[in-house]
């Protein structure tokens, strides 16, 4: 026997941690054609696994060691279990973290009643700091993953699985920053059911996993992506990876608009709210099952953990559409001249337009970024850019281009080179297919509009800012009008002043 069944079996951990439900997920079963179950471990008290891992640990200690106290390193959630252990132990608690940690995370941790100590941009930077303060005191060093009785803390995730699914299991996904996690679980079903595939998840900038897999070693990964912060590790714990030998079938890398997709996957499910490394076991599933063909797989990802700062939120939402594959972004170049705006429309048809950016610029072309929702995804996505091609349009897709999504969406704009007779109106449209085509053509081509912005944001309405070049105030009053939408005249609004007038 796998000395760590022992060590998993042996756990006595429960009167702090929850035994998580495993739960159908009907929406994502019915979109992969599979049967998919999640393991809530957002539901634990820390919000996230880590607990059982970092309990086992600090049960482990000495009274002696115990008076000493324990240091930690850290993304957060980890951090937390350490501090939750420790309080509930009445053990003194240290806890390094990287600066960019979420502050719903570092915020928990103190208010657990440890200290917290705050350097370096990533997780690797803080635990060479904890082990240094280790060794010049005599607290006891807790990993967040390469250590045999936080593995078997974990493992016990695997344990409660094969309890409360007594059928076949096909596949396991699991989310994988240091490995101690999926090193539990691949060891504990390999001994009781070796036949269930354990498939590891990682981010496509943090593939620590894939990496030491590669070369047949943990290898430091140069430098991570920290989107995914629960799972930003350099490299995979050694001892981690030397219980995974030949326990895992396969390394899946996901990007952050899949895993962003798979957040708003869960949410539809069981309206949790998973932060990204959270749902990075979701978004491989989805990939697995995109890609195997197969249909009626009984799938399980573990749902990791839910420390999801409020901020993030309209990030994800921006992202997930794309990860879906249900929004196509453009740079388009139409004619600078009336009417031009509409007969682009028209081009697109009743395809929900998502995002309009336009600001007018001297010379013969008008260049605007536009969002384009696309329901039926890459079929959809091919014949709109097909049809744009036919129509003279000259387009750069921009659906997978990094800067684009992050940041020049947001810069299209700024000031007109010469002075134009122009008046700025906020409107309100109703978020539904075919709106923004009823608002031009009711408002007809005789204006020239000299600045356009709109995004979609999940509303019932839609908010739009639009510039209108017009001497005569009066005709422009009928025209908007006519257009049956709720507006504003922000033509004196002092921002507009001073960026775009």
């Amino acid at each position: 026997m796998d000395p760590y069944i022992e060590r998993i079996l042996k756990a006595q951990i429960y009167d702090l941690v929850r035994e998580t439900p495993l739960q159908y997920a009907p929406r994502l079963s019915d979109d992969t054609g599979q049967q998919v179950w999640i393991k809530r471990e957002d539901l634990q008290p820390i919000f996230s696994f880590k607990l059982r891992g970092a309990y086992n640990r600090l049960r482990q200690l000495s009274p002696a060691q115990r008076a000493r106290g324990v240091i930690a390193a850290s993304a957060g959630n980890h951090a937390q279990g350490v501090a939750m252990a420790a309080a509930h132990l009445q053990i003194p608690a240290t806890i390094y973290m990287p600066e960019t940690t979420p502050s719903i995370k570092v915020d928990a941790v103190r208010a657990r009643g440890a200290k917290v100590e705050l350097l370096g941009d990533d997780f690797d930077t803080a635990r060479r700091a904890a082990e240094h303060a280790c060794q010049q005191t005599s607290a006891t060093y807790v990993p967040p993953y390469d250590d045999p009785d936080v593995i078997a803390g974990q493992g016990t995730v695997a344990m409660e699985i094969l309890r409360q699914h007594p059928g076949p299991i096909d596949a396991i996904f699991v989310p994988v920053g240091g490995g101690g996690l999926i090193a539990g679980i691949a060891a504990y079903m390999q001994f009781l059911s070796p036949q269930t595939r354990i498939i590891a998840v990682e981010p496509d900038d943090a593939a620590s996993l894939a990496a030491a897999l590669k070369v047949g070693a943990p290898t430091e990964l140069p430098r991570v992506g920290i989107f995914a912060d629960g799972v930003a590790v350099r490299q995979v714990g050694t001892e981690p990876f030397r219980v995974l030998q030949g326990k895992v079938s396969e390394a899946l890398q996901v990007t952050t608009d899949e895993i962003c997709a798979a957040i708003k996957d869960i949410f539809q499910d069981n309206r949790s709210m998973p932060e990204p490394a959270g749902a990075l076991a979701v978004a491989g599933l989805k990939r697995y099952a995109e890609r195997s063909g197969k249909r009626g797989e009984t799938l399980v990802a573990i749902e990791s953990g839910a420390n999801l700062s409020f901020d993030r939120l309209r990030h994800v939402a921006e992202r997930a559409v794309l990860g879906e594959q249900r929004e196509v972004l453009l740079a388009v170049s139409i004619p600078e001249q009336r009417g031009s705006f509409l007969r682009f429309c028209q081009q697109v048809g009743r395809l929900p337009i998502t995002e309009f950016n336009y600001r007018l610029t001297p010379g013969p072309d008008a260049h605007i970024f536009v969002g384009v929702g696309v329901p039926e995804r890459e079929q959809q996505h091919r014949e709109l850019v097909h049809r744009l091609d036919q129509a003279a349009y000259e387009i750069v897709d921009l659906t997978q281009d990094e800067l684009g999504k992050l940041h020049l969406r947001f810069m299209v704009g700024g000031r007109v080179s010469a002075p134009i007779a122009e008046r700025l109106y906020a409107f309100e449209f109703p978020e539904r297919p075919g709106a923004l085509l009823n608002f031009l053509e009711r408002l007809g081509d005789q204006w020239n509009i000299t600045l356009f912005h709109y995004r979609n944001h999940g509303a019932a309405w839609g908010r739009v800012l639009v510039g209108i070049e017009a001497s005569d105030s009066t005709s422009l009053q009928q025209a908007l009008d006519r257009t049956g939408y709720a507006y504003q005249d922000e033509s004196d609004n002092p921002a507009y002043k001073l960026f775009l007038r």
